[in-house]
């Protein structure tokens, strides 16, 4: 409604924003629902069986954390393959940046590559519009036993794997396309440095203060 008075206000139409005064409530914090490496081979190998089509784009999806909007647009002019990354110049806090590709990201984006493709042609068959997943990735997700995931959880797949491999919340945040450090900071819990280094910090500085 905010930003509907604020259209309103800038044709003239009205004075002030009514919206204004509606108290916000805090948003809920759910919890983070990602894959664990084993959920991600089965789901993998399930897709492989049954929907292999889909296979590469949720690869890639999980393996770039790229949102659904910035895959499903991206075009083969974007793709520096030799170079393995992805150039988003349209992205949703509106600063372009560089996605790079892991190998399996690029294997999958090779996979789908065919002769005759043009730059603007997009990488991927699905249309961000039109965009389901209830033809083939629901589906693999029941047969894989794995519940309370959706489509855009891939991006927090993506996030907390780099955090458990002690990236760094730069990392995290570069990788990510996060506008801001707290949108990465919720993952820090999940490094297995985390809690030790900051532990290791007070380690020693009573015995080294007294000893000189």
């Amino acid at each position: 409604m905010g930003l509907v008075f604020k259209l309103v206000i800038h044709n003239k139409k009205a004075d002030s924003n009514p919206a204004r005064l509606v108290r916000q409530r805090k948003e809920v914090q759910g919890r983070m629902r990602f894959l664990s490496y084993d959920e991600f081979a089965q789901l993998c190998e399930v897709n492989k069986q049954c929907f292999p089509e889909y296979l590469p784009e949720f690869l890639v999806s999980v393996h770039t954390g790229m949102r659904l909007s910035e895959q499903c647009t991206t075009t083969w002019s974007q793709d520096c393959l030799d170079r393995r990354t992805i150039v988003l110049t349209k992205t949703k806090n509106g600063s372009a940046r560089t996605v790079h590709l892991n190998s399996d990201a690029l294997t999958a984006i090779n996979s789908i590559k065919r002769p005759g493709q043009h730059p603007g042609d997009f990488v991927f068959s699905s249309n961000y519009e039109d965009f389901s997943t209830r033809d083939g990735f629901n589906p693999c997700l029941k047969e894989a036993g794995i519940s309370g995931y959706v489509w855009r959880c891939n991006r927090h797949t993506h996030c907390s794997w780099l955090a458990m491999s002690a990236a760094s919340l730069s990392g995290i945040r570069e990788a990510a396309g996060h506008k801001t450090s707290a949108a990465s900071a919720k993952y820090a819990h999940l490094s297995p440095e985390h809690n030790k280094d900051v532990a290791d910090r007070i380690a020693g500085i009573a015995q080294s203060r007294t000893s000189h």
